[in-house]
């Protein structure tokens, strides 16, 4: 058995527990493989340990995992922070896009999408912590921008997505973590019908469970440490603002 193998064993059954303890269907969540910085052949050995879905934060970098790999039955997940001159290649190679936190990304990604392709999934990414430095819309004005994006064509609204501040308070974790679903549940409440939400890492994925999530993005309990970049809590890469 492969070091990815055996990682995603242990991931699935740390999920599997998670869920069993939080009184929910292991089946309700799944793991998006953080695969940035790491080789399509890598990704390939996930794939043949039965892993479909994977995310990816630098454009280049996944077009070209995407392209030697565009054989496998495989999700992409753009889970980066999204530039305004990246959306043409992100809206026509990926099939969802968890970190929309502003109109104007919004409709490029509308604009852009292949007609062929069918909708784009999206999660409006939330700054649920309120820090500055962090990407995300504040979760006051997490309806208006739903209501909005959800009229554009060619953009499917599933729901929520949110990286909070790293701590050992894990109390404070569940709490962001617990913002982020009651987001979701007043919009649903209105009739969004969303069904998703990202939220949970490597360190954190069983409290995020507890919370509700939908998608947990695990990188290097699957994949192992990163080389030739620092690594932080925040392993998706996502926390900080485009510039």
């Amino acid at each position: 058995m492969s070091t990815i193998e055996s990682n995603l064993q242990a991931v699935r059954a740390r999920i599997a527990a998670a869920a069993k303890a939080a009184g929910r269907d292991p089946r309700a969540v799944s793991p998006v493989a953080v695969s940035k910085t790491f080789t399509a052949a890598e990704v390939r050995a996930a794939y043949a340990a039965g892993q479909c879905a994977f995310g990816e934060n630098y454009v280049q970098e996944a077009l070209e995992k995407i392209g030697a790999l565009s054989g496998l039955p495989l999700t992409w997940h753009f889970i980066g922070s999204v530039q305004s001159n990246k959306t043409r290649p992100i809206a026509e190679h990926f099939d969802w896009v968890h970190s929309v936190a502003r109109m104007k990304i919004a409709v490029h990604l509308a604009q852009a999408r292949p007609r062929t392709r069918g909708p784009l999934d999206i999660c409006l990414q939330v700054n649920v912590s309120g820090e500055k430095s962090k990407s995300g819309v504040a979760p006051v004005e997490v309806r208006s921008l739903a209501e909005a994006v959800r009229t554009l064509p060619q953009l499917r609204l599933r729901g929520l997505m949110a990286v909070p501040e790293p701590s050992d308070d894990t109390e404070l974790q569940r709490r962001r973590f617990r913002e982020l679903r009651f987001l979701l549940e007043e919009l649903n409440g209105s009739g969004f019908g969303l069904d998703t939400l990202s939220m949970g890492m490597s360190h954190d994925l069983e409290l995020a469970i507890m919370e509700g999530a939908s998608i947990v993005r695990v990188g290097t309990a699957i994949f192992g440490p990163r080389q030739g970049r620092e690594e932080s809590a925040d392993e998706d890469g996502i926390g900080q603002r485009p510039r």
